[in-house]
């Protein structure tokens, strides 16, 4: 989206436009007095708001925060205390140094001054040769001026490309592209859950930015609409509405962040929501209709009208058995497992079917996976119908199809939506077996993938398997690819080793290794139950960050997304023509 952006300088560096003590003592008004730091070096970082010339005493009231107090010391107290209550009153104000033109009052700087300076970390700073102060505060004036408008330049070139952007309806992709062409750093786009969904790596960066990124970013709460974490080293704003925040933007900044990085990361985020409007827009109204439906039945069934309104569309609730229904494509070999037509072309194909087997049905896509409800007359076994419409679509698409437990009320709708959801989320990419898989079918796994948003269950997986990532990652080791053959191939050791593709000695070796990092013996009954555990909670937990990351529609790397938009369009267009029964 280059061709979207003004022509302008080159990157803009994230980092406050103040004017430090040390750059100050650094310009030509101020070495012509030949400065010498005597007292609270420590400070010299503070930084200079303006200049406040004084020979006052009480001057503490009256100055700002970052002013740089420029004094001959003429009218300064004789006695240690005054001199230290001084300091004190300027440091109380936040001023960011003071300045003592020698030779008038003193040809020393009082010790007192330099002791409590010092105590205090506020810079003190001895001219040995006499200075304009006038033209001090006038070159330190047009200083500060200068940075200001040329950030305010900066801020407007932010604003002027990224309302480009919004007119373009621009995606995230090219949202990203931006902030990394205007800001030069590191973005990271995650969801809710912290789960990385896109990033851009800035100009020296690499990959191992977004190690452990999970754990890091959890570490990192968002505490107002925009925040500077100086000890992460991150700039972070939130995604969305303030009540329905879907992710957040993360800039790496170590430095404090100028006014042009928050103005362009708060300009993407802003992006970004308006972006996902559009998406929606472009949908179906048949099927903007059914996803609203269904997540109202999900979230408060009780709301006013919303039975009437699913009778009104041709789905009754009332005296029938209801059926949650989730499906999603195979994922394909070396591709990624769910991509935007794909899903659009199952969607299409389970109304399809359902209009064929006469099932009224509420169908849209929801959280990256489609869902249906399906109302089924309560005189019928509910299991055979729903093996009849799975049937249909998979004798055409190769996809997983999960099935929750029936209910026979609006109450019972987001038990059995979940149910069939946690049922396909419990299973592979490419699971074995065809048909319908239910809550029975999946056993260990489906618990797991109920509990896969209790942030225990991660503990515990850390718990369990951090160490051996870790001793993998220093030494090159497949300690936890040991781990994973043992806990599936558990009646065979020499079936373990084959899968790996190593030899028996070598694989006992392996587990020799794996009981002396985790300090356990593989043989208790116990430790085998939760390395079981633990790595299948791992599976279950990586591909639904993997599902989530789909939300967005983005790629799982920060190359060219692809855009399928007028394809999804015209596949649930066809969906909802299919739903009124006008296409047999």
């Amino acid at each position: 989206m280059t061709a979207l952006l003004p022509a302008a300088p080159p990157h803009v560096a994230p980092t406050g436009p103040g004017l430090t003590v040390a750059t100050a003592l650094d310009m030509a008004a101020l070495r012509s007095g030949d400065p010498v730091v005597v007292a609270g070096r420590a400070g010299l970082g503070r930084l200079v708001h303006w200049v406040h010339t004084t020979e006052l005493a009480d001057v503490g009231p009256l100055l700002r925060g970052g002013d740089l107090v420029l004094s001959t010391g003429i009218a300064l107290p004789e006695s240690c205390t005054d001199l230290e209550l001084f300091v004190r009153g300027l440091e109380a104000s936040d001023a960011a140094g003071l300045v003592i033109e020698l030779g008038r009052r003193w040809t020393i700087v009082p010790p007192a001054l330099v002791d409590m300076c010092d105590e205090l970390a506020l810079p003190l700073v001895a001219l040995r040769r006499e200075v304009r102060f006038a033209a001090v505060a006038q070159a330190v004036g047009e200083r500060l001026v200068h940075g200001q408008l040329t950030e305010l330049r900066a801020v407007q070139r932010v604003h002027d490309a990224f309302t480009d952007l919004s007119l373009a309806e621009a995606g995230p992709d090219q949202v990203l592209d931006a902030v990394l062409q205007l800001v030069g750093c590191t973005v990271v786009l995650e969801d809710a859950h912290h789960r990385l969904l896109d990033y851009r790596l800035g100009p020296g960066d690499t990959a191992t930015h977004l190690a452990d990124w999970h754990s890091r970013s959890r570490a990192c709460p968002l505490e107002a609409r925009t925040t500077w974490d100086p000890a992460a080293g991150w700039l972070l704003t939130r995604v969305g509405r303030a009540d329905r925040a879907w992710g957040r933007l993360v800039l790496h900044s170590p430095q404090q962040p100028a006014a042009c990085a928050v103005a362009a990361l708060e300009r993407a985020a802003a992006a970004l929501t308006v972006h996902s409007l559009h998406d929606r827009r472009r949908d179906s109204m048949v099927r903007r209709t059914h996803a609203e439906l269904l997540a109202g039945l999900s979230v408060d069934p009780t709301a006013p009208d919303l039975v009437r309104r699913c009778e009104l569309i041709g789905v009754p609730l009332t005296r029938r058995t209801l059926v949650g229904v989730t499906a999603r494509p195979v994922a394909r070999a070396g591709g990624d497992p769910l991509r935007a037509d794909d899903v659009a072309t199952v969607l299409a194909a389970l109304v399809h079917a359902a209009a064929e087997e006469r099932v009224p049905a509420l169908v849209a896509v929801l959280d990256g996976q489609v869902r249906a409800l399906l109302s089924i007359d309560p005189g019928a076994d509910a299991d055979p119908v729903v093996d009849a419409l799975a049937a249909r679509v998979l004798r055409r698409h190769d996809v997983v199809v999960g099935a929750g437990q029936v209910t026979s009320s609006a109450g019972g709708v987001a038990r059995t939506l979940g149910e069939s959801q946690h049922v396909v989320d419990s299973l592979g990419p490419a699971p074995t077996g065809s048909g319908v898989h239910r809550m029975q079918d999946v056993h260990l796994r489906g618990l797991l993938s109920m509990l896969a948003e209790d942030d225990r269950l991660l503990h515990f997986v850390s718990r369990e398997l951090d160490p051996l990532r870790e001793h993998d990652a220093r030494w090159g080791t497949c300690l936890l690819d040991a781990v994973r053959a043992l806990v599936r191939y558990p009646g065979s050791k020499s079936e373990a080793a084959a899968s790996l593709h190593v030899s028996r000695p070598a694989f006992y070796d392996r587990l020799a290794k794996v009981e002396r990092v985790l300090g356990v013996h593989l043989d208790d009954p116990d430790i085998r139950v939760s390395l079981h555990t633990a790595v299948v909670a791992d599976e279950v937990l990586g591909r639904q960050a993997s599902s989530k990351n789909r939300m967005q529609t983005l790629p799982s790397s920060p190359r060219a997304m692809p855009t399928n938009t007028d394809r999804v369009s015209q596949a649930w267009t066809a969906a909802s023509v299919w739903n009124r029964g006008e296409v047999r």
